[in-house]
């Protein structure tokens, strides 16, 4: 072959060889700056409304405050006063049974009514219909939900007359009101939709086949449940263990409503000293709900990759 020939077949080779190369990168530059343009707004969002917000408690949470006046002065004496008071692991261990006893409920209930759901209900129509239902109370507001159980569990409400005109009781229960049960209720009534959609959302995506597999091969319901069913719905219950103990935790008004001001969780403890003004001592009970939120959290996301269901 010619030399004139290898080099105008090498001249009409090359370019494939190096022109593409080069608009693929140009493409994936492209991407990535839309990509950053396209999440700009919402990380200028999140830096303004959350990230300062928190960076600016955590600097106050240092600063000392008087009777008349905040001094911005660097001081440990909010953290040294909160993590050397009785009164402090008294109200974490109070907020710590609230969020447990709270999530445990919720994941009984909210795991049976996604189960029914989900494996009970044939029909898609009334899988939306029943699962619109569950959301009804949400139509209304939180404290007004919360406060309809005060005249329905006081000593002359529904609940008590209910019970003593059965002969069950002979006189009224004062348990039933401004106690933790009466808190627990509450918060088991506001919060169990929360777990039960993240749940239902995981069930749905269960194939079937491996419950007809179980079937075939001899498994009861239970051993179905247990080996099948619960190990596939974990991330759900993660996620639904997520929102419930978050909210738990920083919820106050359901607290001092339903227990009478007779009980108390960190939440409150904030509530008092902003309205007392103390609010370094406020910003440092903030970080220390923050930091024990943050670490059930981090211990949840170590159970189990909740990233597939997001």
């Amino acid at each position: 072959m010619p030399p004139e020939s290898i080099s105008i077949a090498g001249s009409f080779e090359t370019p494939p060889l190096v022109r593409p190369q080069r608009t693929r990168r140009g493409h994936l530059a492209s991407r990535h700056v839309t990509g950053w343009l396209l999440a700009a707004p919402l990380a200028v969002v999140l830096l303004a409304f959350l990230v300062l917000p928190i960076i600016m408690i955590v600097v106050v949470s240092f600063w000392t405050a008087t009777e008349f006046s905040i001094v911005p002065a660097f001081s440990w004496e909010n953290y040294e006063f909160l993590l050397g008071s009785d009164v402090t692991w008294r109200v974490l261990l109070n907020t710590a049974k609230y969020a447990v006893v709270t999530w445990a409920i919720t994941v009984v209930l909210g795991f049976t009514v996604a189960y029914f759901l989900a494996f009970h209900v044939r029909s898609q129509t009334w899988q939306t219909a029943l699962f619109l239902l569950c959301t009804i109370p949400f139509w209304t507001s939180n404290i007004i939900r919360m406060i309809s159980w005060i005249p329905f569990l006081g000593r002359e409400g529904l609940a008590n007359s209910a019970l003593l005109s059965w002969g069950v009781i002979d006189e009224p229960l004062d348990w039933l009101l401004f106690s933790d049960f009466s808190v627990i209720l509450a918060f088991v009534h506001l919060y169990t939709l929360f777990m039960v959609v993240p749940i239902f959302n995981t069930m749905m995506r269960i194939d079937r086949t491996l419950i007809e597999a179980a079937n075939d091969a001899g498994a009861s319901g239970f051993q179905t449940l247990w080996n099948v069913v619960l190990p596939l719905t974990r991330p759900g219950i993660m996620i639904g263990t997520i929102f419930v103990i978050t909210l738990v935790m920083g919820d106050f008004i359901t607290v001092r409503f339903m227990s009478g001001s007779q009980s108390a969780n960190v939440g409150r403890l904030i509530q008092n000293d902003i309205g007392l003004l103390q609010y370094p001592s406020a910003s440092a009970t903030s970080v220390l709900l923050l930091i024990v939120t943050l670490m059930v959290i981090g211990i949840l996301l170590r159970l189990v990759d909740i990233r597939k269901e997001l």
